[in-house]
């Protein structure tokens, strides 16, 4: 039988959430700056190699700090801020 934690869940989660901030605040503001530079594909793809490296470092130290349990809830958080920044970018783009 699997024993299951919550208190790592929720600590994945919190730094999760604040990882996911960070990481869409990140995109956004590469967007910004790229449309405006004359070579956007050299500012977008800083922007996503240091964002991936943000992210995975993130996911790496909590899961060794934290356990398993932990990553699942940093996975979860991921997944719902990546859910609400799309539904948000819709809702702006309809605007």
């Amino acid at each position: 039988m699997i024993l299951f934690e919550l208190a790592p869940v929720i600590s994945g989660l919190a730094l999760g959430a604040a990882i996911s901030a960070l990481y869409f605040a990140g995109l956004a503001y590469g967007m910004r700056i790229a449309i405006r530079s004359g070579s956007p594909i050299r500012i977008l793809s800083i922007s996503a190699a240091l964002r991936i490296l943000m992210l995975l470092g993130a996911g790496w130290f909590v899961t060794t700090q934290y356990g398993p349990w932990a990553f699942v809830g940093y996975g979860s958080a991921f997944f719902i801020a990546r859910f609400a920044a799309t539904t948000m970018a819709r809702i702006g783009a309809q605007s």
